[in-house]
Formats: structure tokens, C-alpha cells, sequence
């Protein structure tokens, strides 16, 4: 039956019963048994057919519909209609969160889902293993689990770009990637990766630079000092070998200052965070930073010292020494004669600044990502003949990572460029020098 069809047989239903009302008043005389006739046995069929409605739906069979006519027949049809296609999604919904389980409990990465309050609402076998995560756990803060003041700094600030590094709470040798994906009504996917093996690869990188720099010093020290006692002789039977040895005294420098380099790089990624630090006075090494840059220009280029600031920072003055120096005298290496070379200390809200800008060749857009890099270069030729060891960038970036600071580059070719260190206001020693 269609629903124009129960809605006519309906009003047809309504009409007859009215008829026969009215006839039951007019042999009794009274309108009210009238209205009572027509309206006590429409109102009876509606209650029998709620309660078989009602029966019904406590029982929850789909299969046992119950029959009936027009309009509670059309009831009855769309009410049996909608629950047949919700136990077909929700069996979808069924099978998809199985599949996710699934695939998910196959993972090597620890997977927890975790609610609006940090709280443990899923886990799979990886998160049992790395992060000892049971089903008692279920519904406890996932803070009070893995004891990581860094863990819970990284769930409290919202910041999720990136993971944040944790050792184990299980193994102390075991360090753990942590990344917060948020995701639906206010829910995360926390994903645990050991990384171990990764900082074990880069400690043995870390090492064997080290190691190599340090047994190539004494080599290069006595041939150096054998190429120095052969071009003390130019005038004699060596003259002949004079271009030779002053290239080969050339080369010799020029490895002299990679290996200090390395070693620098080195001494900076094995340095500890919880190392000594101390206020370093700025008047005191802007100082130091312009004369050398002026025995290094020697009036070639304008150089502009400005200190807005006279409060020291609180660091570690060799490193601090290392990263400045760095982008000055990279500044006057790559500025031709003429050029002008600014260096600025500021303060602000936002903490502690230096930048470094030249009227230099500058960098194209493309190379800007890759100039901390080691070794990096973006004109290999220009680097050589300058004699540079393409390992300056990545000092300054280690040096300044080391004082919770980060390094920022604006560039345009042929214009020149600026190189800035931010630092926390943190690290602002509150009394000037």
C-alpha cells in the first residue's frame, strides 16, 4: 500500500466511524453519545496498535514485523525500513573498526588512541610492548604512565607539528619518537616509534668523525711543517718547485680548517644540555667580533656594529663566539669590495636577536633549505677559492640550538642577505654588565 492509498483508507477509517456516531446520537437524542461513538473506538485502535508497537520494539526482531493496515501499516514498514539499514551500517561500521584494529595491532609503531582528557581509550600489541601499556590502563591519563616531563610538556602546548624525543620509561636504552595526531570530537592518535638504533647510527657517525679528525691532526701537522722547511728554500735548488708547494701549503690550510671544523661540529653535537652556562657579556664579544672583522675586511667593506641592548645572555661564550662569528666573516666572504656588512643586537617581547646582513650575491630561493646542511655549497668554486669548508651554517645552527635560539635566512640574489639568531627571552640576563 502506498501512502496516499493508507492516508485515503485512513480518512476513509475517520468519516465512517463519524456516520455512525452521528447515528448513534440522533437514536439516542444526545450529541455527546454521538461523540463518544465516534471517537472511543478510533482511540482504541490507536492504543492496541501502540502497544503492538511498543512490544515490538522491546523485542528488537526484525524478522517478526507486525502486520497491520493503512497509516500504523506504513508505521510499522518505515520503522522496520530504518532499523534494517542502521544494523547494516553499523555492521559496516563494525567491520571498518575491525579493520583498523587490525591493521594497527600489525604495526611496529605503538598506536593509542586517547580521549578529550589525555585519558587511554585504545591501544594495540606495539604500545603493549614499547610503552607497557595493559587493559588496567584503560581509561588513566596516559601522562601518569610514561613519566616524561618533556611528554607531558609536548600533550599540554597542543603543538603537534613535530614528535618529541623521550628515553623509555621500560628500557633507559631505548628512546622513543613520540608524535599527537588530533583527529574527530576532540580525540588523538598518539604513535610510538623506537628510534634507538637511529641515534646509535648517528652516535657512531658522530664518533668516527670525531675520532678521524683528531688521528688526522698529527699527519697534517709534520707535513705542513715539512712543506714550510721546503719553502724556506725557494731561493735554492727548490725554486723550481715554488707553485707546487705554495699550492700544496694552500691545500694544507685549507684541511687544517676542515678538520678544526669537524671537531668543532663535533665538540657541539656531544656537548650535554646540561652543560655549565654563564652570562655572556655582548659589549665584550661585539667587540671582539669587529676587530677581527675589520683585520679580515682591512677597509674593503662598511661595517655596522649596533648593540641595542647591554644585558648579557646566558650561554656558553665559546659557542655563542663560534655561531657569530661564522655569519660575519661568511658576510665579508661573500660581499664584494664596497659592500657593507650590518650587525645588530636586539631586544624584544619576543626575546634576544642578532642578524647579519650583507649587500652580497645572495642565494636563490631553491639553495636556502640546504645551507645548514654539511658541506652544502651553493658556488662550490667561489667556496674553494674563498676557502671555505662548507660546515660554517651547520655550526652556527648547532650553537644556536644549543641556547633553545633558532636560525632564520631571508635572501635575495643579488641584493645580498640576512642571517638572524633568535634566543628566549629565557636567556636574557635580567642586569646589564
Amino acid at each position: 500500500m502506498t501512502n496516499r492509498e493508507a492516508w485515503r483508507a485512513e480518512f476513509s477509517r475517520t468519516v465512517l466511524f463519524c456516520l455512525f456516531g452521528l447515528l448513534i446520537g440522533w437514536m439516542a437524542g444526545s450529541w455527546a453519545w454521538a461523540l463518544l461513538a465516534a471517537v472511543l473506538p478510533l482511540l482504541l485502535l490507536h492504543v492496541a496498535q501502540l502497544h503492538r508497537l511498543v512490544r515490538w520494539l522491546a523485542m528488537g526482531k526484525l524478522s517478526e514485523l507486525p502486520q497491520a493496515k493503512g497509516l500504523w501499516g506504513q508505521v510499522f514498514e518505515g520503522i522496520y525500513d530504518l532499523k534494517r539499514r542502521n544494523r547494516k551500517r553499523k555492521r559496516r561500521l563494525t567491520a571498518i573498526v575491525s579493520e583498523f584494529q587490525a591493521s594497527t595491532a600489525a604495526l611496529p609503531d605503538a598506536a593509542v588512541v586517547l580521549n578529550k582528557d589525555d585519558e587511554i581509550v585504545w591501544f594495540n600489541d606495539a604500545a603493549e610492548r614499547l610503552l607497557s601499556i595493559g587493559h588496567r590502563d584503560i581509561g588513566q591519563r596516559v601522562g601518569f604512565l610514561l613519566r616524561s616531563p618533556e611528554f607531558n610538556r609536548y600533550l599540554a602546548g597542543g603543538d603537534y607539528d613535530g614528535p618529541v624525543e623521550i628515553p623509555s620509561h621500560v628500557n633507559q636504552d631505548v628512546t622513543l619518537s613520540i608524535r599527537v595526531v588530533p583527529y574527530g570530537n576532540r580525540q588523538r592518535l598518539m604513535i610510538g616509534r623506537d628510534i634507538s638504533h637511529l641515534r646509535r647510527l648517528e652516535q657512531t657517525r658522530r664518533d668516527f668523525v670525531a675520532n678521524a679528525s683528531h688521528e688526522l691532526r698529527t699527519p697534517l701537522t709534520v707535513l705542513k711543517g715539512y712543506l714550510d722547511m721546503m719553502a724556506s728554500e725557494r731561493e735554492g735548488p727548490l725554486a723550481v718547485w715554488n707553485a707546487p708547494l705554495g699550492e700544496m701549503q694552500q691545500q694544507s690550510e685549507r684541511m687544517e680548517r676542515i678538520i678544526s671544523d669537524l671537531l668543532k661540529l663535533a665538540r657541539l653535537e656531544s656537548t650535554p644540555d646540561e652543560t655549565p652556562e654563564e652570562p655572556v657579556d655582548i659589549d665584550e664579544l661585539f667587540a671582539e667580533l669587529e676587530d677581527e672583522a675589520e683585520e679580515i675586511s682591512r677597509q674593503r667593506h662598511r661595517l655596522v656594529f649596533s648593540i641595542e641592548d647591554h644585558r648579557q645572555l646566558l650561554g656558553r661564550r665559546s659557542e655563542l663566539y663560534s655561531a657569530f662569528s661564522n655569519l660575519v666573516f661568511n658576510a665579508l666572504q661573500y660581499t664584494p669590495d664596497g659592500g657593507e656588512v650590518a650587525v645588530r643586537w636586539w631586544v624584544d617581547d619576543q626575546g634576544c636577536h642578532l642578524s647579519v646582513s650583507d649587500t652580497g650575491i645572495g642565494v636563490a630561493p631553491k639553495d636556502l633549505p640546504r645551507l645548514t646542511e654539511r658541506f652544502y655549497r651553493v658556488d662550490v668554486a667561489r667556496s674553494r677559492a674563498t676557502g671555505g669548508t662548507g660546515l660554517g651554517l651547520a655550526i652556527v645552527k648547532h650553537a644556536v640550538e644549543h641556547h633553545n635560539g633558532h636560525l632564520h635566512i631571508d635572501s635575495v640574489v643579488g641584493q645580498g642577505s640576512t642571517f638572524s639568531c633568535h634566543f628566549p627571552v629565557s636567556r636574557l640576563v635580567r642586569e646589564a654588565a
